[in-house]
This record gives structure tokens, C-alpha cells and sequence, in this order.
């Protein structure tokens, strides 16, 4: 695709988002802004949310995912366990939540433990978000740079920072209730742009033994979804599926980002009809995606096409000259889509949660609080500019791989605070909460660190546990950690009391 044209496509998809924000931000307040004044259609929250869920990492990351001979379709199993984690969240969490009409969802813990805990919850998420927001930030800007601003020799920072002002642009305005359209619209974009992609792609195939393309797929060296023959692995399936119970719960149940699209639905019979709809079509849709991997790994190799690592894989095929130009326009499209339907509602999250959670009630007068939520939004903003640029310079994991490694530490105490407040009646005191959160992400950083595979032990080499490989349950081992030193301290506490 020519320059020209990518800046065309970049106008005009921005020019349409900022026109919805127009349309959306009647309501000036911050009722608007941070819960769209709970009058969201649950069908439009639905489906706004699997490309808030899904962002530029999967439409980029999970295809490259494929390549690599012991994950295959592996990520699967991962899914699998999502839609479990998501029914807990319907039926546990949700009911909770609009129990309590809260706007930041972690005043349960305010209410639950006390003012050290709220805190805690709320820094942790605020950790996560930025931390993740920025990392699916970065692959997009990646891509940007590599087919269009290195070219013009503008440097990254600026690419970054032109991301982050057109996302400002069209949610400083209406914030959630400008989100809930444009996610829609954007999701629209996304799934467009990668069905027709496969279809393209598959098309442009060699057929081999007269085999149909998903018999291709699933007998070829890519489609392998189901690893039970090495429990030390990384990719065996109790690792991936109970993992990914745990991580739907942390990164969507347990997080303000995800949780304040359902709260703005108008009852929670509506949430829940809106999560486990998100939730079958998420199982659907990752199929396709890593279908899609397969295909462009076929393609790549068919057509000898080379690229740096796996994340930048489906841009290298979009943008080579002998690939129809169809499939670089609807993969630029799908891209910003995907990256944008989750960044922006990341930005309005951080936002909420910096206002509500951490902002002290004194500082919030009636005059001050619209300037004061508009000066978060802009030092958020810049916050994630920052976040980018480090992370791009001293990180060079594959993206799905480094955002899982970071949920696991920061959204597994989250879980083992939450749980333990709702699964027990212990009373536990307000200021260890914080404590025992430090020495459980201490603990498991430790074990990660040198277990097999890891930074801290030389490749090929056992770790500290010998052969095991830690994989997505590591935030099922920082969990459960966080509520056992609860559950002593609650112990402690009581004997005190006593």
C-alpha cells in the first residue's frame, strides 16, 4: 500500500470515531462519562467488548502464536477456560457489584476490608491496565513505524504520541458512554477485516491433495490444540485452561476497565445477557484468528515472505507487493480497530479509577470535579506515552506472551483479595492487605525468575523447581498465595484480638 493511502484510510477512520464522540457526549458530567448514566444497550456493551477484549495484540500476537511448533493452537485450551471464568464473573462477581451500585469496582473492597485495601485494589488495576494498555499501544505503533513513518523518518515517540492524542481527542468528551458506540462500530471493523482476510488469503493457497483448506490446517503442522503429554511444559492443557480461568477473571471480572462497560447497562439482567454473549462469541472468534495464523504461516512460506519476529508476521504478508492489496487495506483497518476498541476504553478506565478510587473526597467539589477528571485523563495520557517508549526499548517478548506474564503479578492478588473477602467471613486487618500482596507477587516473581526457561536461569538448564516450565497458571499460584497469607494474617488478627 502506498503512504498515501494509509494516511487516507488513517483520516477517515478517525475523522468517523470523533464524529460519534459528537453524537454521544450530550451528558457533560462525569455520570456520563464514567458510567454512561447506566442507560447502555447490553447488545451494543456486548458486543463493544470482544474487540475491547480481543485488541491489537490478538489480531496481531495470537496469529504468530501459531508458528511456534509447541504452541500451535494451544491458546485454545487457554479460551476454553476463559468462558469458565467468565460464568463465575456472571454469577458471582456481577450480582455484587450492581448490589452495591458502585462506580469503580474496587469500593467493594473499601467496604469489605477498609480504606488500605480499596487502595491496594485500585493500584494494583491501575499497575495492570497501564501496564497492558501500554504494551498493545506499542505493537500497533510498532507496525505504524515499520510501513509508514520510518519511511518519512519521524521517530517512534512521535508515532506513539499521535496514537495516544487521537484517542484523547474522542474520549475526552463522553468517556464510557462515547466508548460503548465507537467500541461497537470498531468491533465491527475488526471481525470484517479478519473474515475476509482468511477468506483472501485461503484463496490465494495452493490446494494440496485436493484437501479442503481447514483439513489443510488441521493436519498440517499448525493445528495441534490439545497438549497433554508433558505436565513440566509450559503448554499442557491444565496449565492453559485452569490459567485461563483465572486470567478471565482477573482481567475482566477484576478489572474497571472491562467492568465499567457492564455497569453501564441498565440492570444486571442485562450485564449478565451481555458477558455470556461477549463470552460464546469470544470462543469463535479466537478460532478464527488462530486459523488465520495458519494461513499466514502458509502463505509467508508459499510465497517466501520474511519477517523479524512472529508479532509482525501478518504485517509483513499485508504489506508485501505480491499480496492483493484488498488484504492490506482490511488488515490496517482490523489493526487500529482492534487496537483502538481496547485502548481507549483503557484510557477511560485509569481515568475513572484514579478519580474515584485514589483522588481524595476533599479535592472533589461540585465546581472542581469536571476540570479535575479532565487534568487525570491528560496526565493518564501522558503516563501511557512513557509506558510505551520504556517497554519498547528494554522489551522484546512476543506481546501475548509479555501481557500474560503481567497479569499473572499484578491481577493474582487481586483475585486472592476478592475471593478471600467473598469466600470467607474472616476478618482479616486493613493494613496487611497491601502487605501481603507485595510478599505473594515477591514469591512468585522469585519462582518465575529461576524456573526453567525463565531470564534468571541459562537456557536449556533446570530452574529451581527442576524441569517445570511456569506458564499462564502463574497467576493461579500468586492467587492462591494471596489468599493463604490472608488467611494467616485473619488468624493472627483474631489470636490478637483475643
Amino acid at each position: 500500500m502506498t503512504p498515501t493511502l494509509i494516511i487516507s484510510i488513517l483520516v477517515l477512520y478517525f475523522g468517523l470515531l470523533v464524529a460519534v464522540s459528537f453524537f454521544t457526549s450530550k451528558a457533560k458530567g462525569n455520570d456520563g462519562f464514567f458510567v454512561g448514566e447506566r442507560q447502555s444497550p447490553w447488545y451494543l456493551v456486548a458486543f463493544g467488548m470482544i474487540g475491547a477484549s480481543l485488541s491489537g495484540v490478538t489480531f496481531l500476537s495470537v496469529p504468530g502464536w501459531v508458528g511456534n511448533e509447541s504452541n500451535q493452537f494451544s491458546y485454545m485450551q487457554a479460551v476454553l477456560g476463559y468462558f469458565i471464568g467468565y460464568l463465575i464473573i456472571t454469577y458471582i462477581l456481577m450480582p455484587i457489584y450492581y448490589k452495591m451500585n458502585v462506580v469503580s469496582i474496587y469500593e467493594y473492597l473499601k467496604d469489605r476490608f477498609g480504606f488500605f485495601s480499596h487502595k491496594t485494589g485500585a493500584i494494583l488495576f491501575l499497575l495492570s491496565r497501564i501496564i497492558g494498555a501500554s504494551v498493545r499501544l506499542m505493537l500497533v505503533a510498532q507496525v505504524l513505524q515499520s510501513i509508514l513513518f520510518d519511511d518519512w523518518g519521524i521517530r517512534f515517540e512521535i508515532t506513539v504520541s499521535i496514537c495516544i492524542l487521537l484517542i484523547w481527542l474522542y474520549t475526552n468528551r463522553g468517556g464510557i458512554k462515547t466508548i460503548v458506540w465507537t467500541d461497537t462500530l470498531q468491533t465491527g471493523f475488526m471481525l470484517l477485516s479478519v473474515v475476509l482476510t482468511v477468506y483472501f488469503i485461503a484463496n490465494a493457497l495452493p490446494s494440496v491433495s485436493n484437501l479442503g483448506i481447514v483439513e489443510q490446517v488441521a493436519n498440517g503442522p499448525y493445528g495441534k490444540i490439545f497438549f497433554f503429554d508433558d505436565i513440566y511444559g509450559s503448554n499442557h492443557f491444565l496449565k492453559h485452561f485452569f490459567g485461563g480461568i483465572f486470567i478471565a477473571i482477573g482481567m475482566t471480572g477484576l478489572d474497571q476497565d472491562m467492568m465499567q462497560k457492564n455497569l453501564s447497562c441498565k440492570s444486571l439482567k442485562d450485564a449478565q445477557k451481555n458477558m455470556m454473549s461477549m463470552a460464546s462469541v469470544l470462543i469463535i472468534v479466537n478460532l478464527i484468528f488462530l486459523f488465520l495464523g495458519a494461513l499466514l504461516y502458509m502463505y509467508a512460506a508459499t510465497h517466501s515472505i520474511p519477517f523479524e519476529k512472529a508479532d509482525m508476521l501478518f504485517s509483513a504478508i499485508a504489506m508485501d507487493s505480491n499480496t492483493p492489496i484488498i488484504v492490506g487495506i482490511l488488515f490496517l483497518l482490523g489493526l487500529i480497530a482492534a487496537a483502538y476498541s481496547s485502548a481507549d476504553s483503557a484510557l477511560t478506565s485509569l481515568t475513572t479509577s484514579i478519580f474515584v478510587d485514589l483522588v481524595p473526597e476533599k479535592r472533589k467539589t461540585e465546581d472542581n470535579k469536571v476540570p479535575l477528571r479532565k487534568r487525570i485523563h491528560v496526565a493518564v495520557s501522558i503516563l501511557i506515552i512513557l509506558v510505551v517508549l520504556m517497554l519498547h526499548h528494554y522489551t522484546d517478548d512476543s506481546a501475548i506472551g509479555l501481557l500474560m506474564k503481567f497479569a499473572g503479578f499484578t491481577y493474582g492478588p487481586l483475585i486472592g483479595i476478592f475471593f478471600f473477602g467473598i469466600l470467607t467471613k474472616q476478618i482479616v486487618s486493613d493494613k496487611a492487605i497491601p502487605l501481603m500482596s507485595i510478599i505473594s507477587i515477591s514469591i512468585t516473581f522469585v519462582l518465575w525468575y529461576y524456573s526453567k526457561g525463565a531470564p534468571g536461569v541459562e537456557k536449556g538448564a533446570p530452574g529451581i523447581l527442576g524441569e517445570y516450565s511456569f506458564g499462564f497458571e502463574i497467576i493461579i499460584l500468586n492467587a492462591f498465595l494471596t489468599f493463604t497469607l490472608l488467611f494467616i494474617a485473619s488468624k493472627a488478627h483474631s489470636s490478637l484480638k483475643r
